[in-house]
């Protein structure tokens, strides 16, 4: 008689269940050293449960379906030319800058889900970060895939990961990814599958990629689409370790309450830069940064944090400020980048009419009466020939390592947000009571942060010019500066039978 096929449950109690053991000749934490230091107790590994019950065969076969379809598009993408039909040029700055900041942190979470995959003792969750290590490093690949075709025909796109380690606007990316790297697992995996992938991670993927299919650039789209299916169960996975530590022991919850704070805090700090390339990197932009806030963050996280209430979590610290800052977080982070726009390596713009009336209507509260004078401004001046980018470097968060541009969204929008703390005899300065709140709770960690401004001023990034600098950076002249003086523009106004805008840059 035929054995009968096992369904997926059992074949996944297969793979997860019984295949540790306790060892006899080394000690167990000797083997396992890195999921007990952190004070989280686990007292029955067992009951991790894996929702997607995803076994190794299952998982190759999704996959590759998966790549299939995704390079015959990119392939298909690139055979008809796909860059003329995009909206604009000036949108490539958007994936200029996705390809530097986001790409870099979708491998250094595969390294970080490798390590966990290895030294959680459970084998239950060892299985699902082990698939999870392979998704981040599967993202990275396809995203450098897709984003290289542009390197043929625009600039900006050479070296990204040279200029991951080194560009003072990339240094917000990279160290949120070391902080969750050089924490312990449980905070790890809290940090990334949690704070980012289940509580953010829709503020990145589902406006951009909508943003992208709105500009046609469906290559982006459809990796963008490959991805979030893979992050449906990244997202499950953040969930279902939260649940597993708080209930494994009630001591666990005031140490993950803690992380939670923090690693909100942190992620979205690092999405101010995606609040950028939402309202104004995009030519057309399917909706607001506060509009995705509202979405995926006040009702879905709200939702969220309603239902993880039981357990006694709470919303993260310093979210009312996030909330707040929603109608402001964009127009100040692309000031700065529109400010330093020849030490950037993608093109800045202020917006035309046509983006200046959509976000009039969708700020209507802050968008004409803070920052429309500002960007009218500069167009004058660029019209006049005055214009001139700022000459000195600016002051940075010693935590999340953006320049102190944030203001007193519920006080005096005018003014700039400023914090400071001594620790051990020196000043550190901090652009929020939420960056401010993780230096003092882990002092010794924060001091050692490499902030670029810091290491140009000490002779570290190339010499003390900012030719110099760039040239460490291996920005070439073209890269930067704005886009209507730039070589993209003159190309696309080439490619679109312009020959009088390409000549003039007008």
């Amino acid at each position: 008689m035929a054995a009968k096929k096992l369904n997926l449950r059992k074949r996944y109690e297969l793979l997860t269940r019984g295949m540790g053991w306790e060892t006899s000749y080394q000690k167990m934490d000797d083997v396992f050293p890195y999921d007990t230091f952190e004070g989280i107790k686990i007292t029955d590994w067992d009951k991790w449960e894996d929702p997607f019950r995803l076994t190794m065969d299952a998982y190759w076969k999704f996959q590759a379906e998966k790549e299939k379809k995704l390079y015959a598009i990119i392939d298909s993408f690139a055979q008809n030319n796909g860059q003329t039909n995009l909206a604009d040029a000036s949108y490539l700055s958007a994936i200029k800058l996705f390809i530097t900041g986001v790409t870099p942190l979708e491998y250094a979470a595969h390294h970080g889900f490798s390590h966990l995959g290895r030294h959680f003792r459970g084998e239950g969750a060892r299985i699902a970060c082990q698939m999870q290590a392979i998704d981040e490093l599967r993202h990275a690949q396809t995203q450098i895939h897709t984003i290289s075709h542009y390197n043929k025909h625009f600039t900006g796109l050479h070296n990204p990961f040279h200029q991951s380690d080194r560009v003072w606007y990339l240094s917000v990316p990279k160290s949120f990814g070391e902080d969750a790297l050089t924490a312990g697992p449980f905070e790890f995996i809290t940090s990334i599958s949690f704070a980012f992938e289940y509580v953010l991670t829709n503020l990145l993927f589902v406006p951009f990629m909508s943003g992208a299919a709105y500009n046609g650039d469906m290559a982006t789209t459809t990796f963008g689409f490959s991805a979030q299916s893979d992050e449906s169960r990244h997202m499950t996975l953040g969930l279902e370790i939260i649940k597993f530590m708080v209930e494994q022991h009630e001591d666990n919850l005031p140490i993950i309450q803690r992380w939670i704070d923090k690693h909100f805090w942190r992620a979205y700090r690092v999405l101010a830069l995606v609040s950028a390339m939402q309202d104004y990197m995009l030519t057309n932009t399917p909706m607001s940064w506060k509009e995705a806030w509202d979405i995926y963050f006040v009702e879905n996280g709200g939702a969220l944090f309603e239902d993880l209430g039981r357990y006694g979590l709470k919303m993260p610290k310093h979210h009312e400020l996030a909330t707040a800052e929603a109608e402001h977080l964009s127009h100040q982070v692309w000031s700065v980048f529109c400010a330093l726009g020849n030490a950037t390596g993608f093109h800045t713009f202020e917006p035309s009419e046509e983006k200046m009336a959509w976000l009039s209507e969708k700020y209507p509260n802050t968008f004409d009466k803070y920052y429309r004078p500002r960007f009218e401004l500069w167009k004058r001046q660029k019209a006049e020939g005055t214009f001139e980018y700022l000459a000195s470097l600016p002051q940075l968060c010693q935590v999340c390592q953006i320049p102190m541009i944030f203001t007193e969204v519920e006080t005096d929008p005018m003014q700039i947000s400023f914090r400071n703390t001594k620790y051990k005899g020196d000043n550190y300065h901090f652009c929020s009571d939420g960056c401010k709140d993780v230096f003092e709770n882990e002092p010794e960690k924060y001091v050692q942060a490499w902030l670029p401004v810091h290491q140009i001023f000490q002779g570290n990034c190339g010499g003390a010019t900012v030719p110099e600098v760039l040239e460490w950076y291996k920005f070439q002249p073209e890269d930067g500066g704005d886009y209507f003086d730039s070589l993209d523009y003159r190309r696309w106004q080439e490619w679109h039978g312009n020959a009088e805008a390409a000549k003039t840059g007008s």
